[in-house]
């Protein structure tokens, strides 16, 4: 199972390519912190189908990810950005940044 921090940060990025039934319930469990049977209880639904929707939710995030990138860009970017406040010759760190910029998923 991924972390929820790094969920939490897929979400940010995808979580709107996800339903809205599937973005309640993550935003139950990983936003709130509740549990299954307590996402279950307010949805009306089985404990399994939270779980369910849960594991089909991160891999869909994860596929996201995978294709698009974006998370892993920002990384990228956020590493440089810590160099430039270290090092105050910041020229070369720059061309890095626009380097990152070009990283993104092939759409197939």
């Amino acid at each position: 199972m991924l972390s929820k921090i790094r969920i939490n940060t897929l979400l940010d990025y995808y979580g709107g390519l996800l339903t809205e039934r599937k973005q309640q319930i993550c935003r139950y469990y990983y936003r709130e912190d509740l549990s299954l049977q307590e996402i279950a209880e307010l949805e009306g639904i089985s404990r399994s189908a939270v779980h369910d929707t849960v594991k089909k939710c991160e891999a869909e995030l994860c596929r996201y990810e995978e294709v698009l990138r974006c998370a892993e860009a920002r990384e990228a970017r956020n590493r440089i950005y810590r160099r430039m406040e270290e090092d105050s010759g910041a020229v070369k760190y720059l061309n890095n940044l626009l380097e990152t910029e070009l990283i993104g998923g092939n759409y197939e």
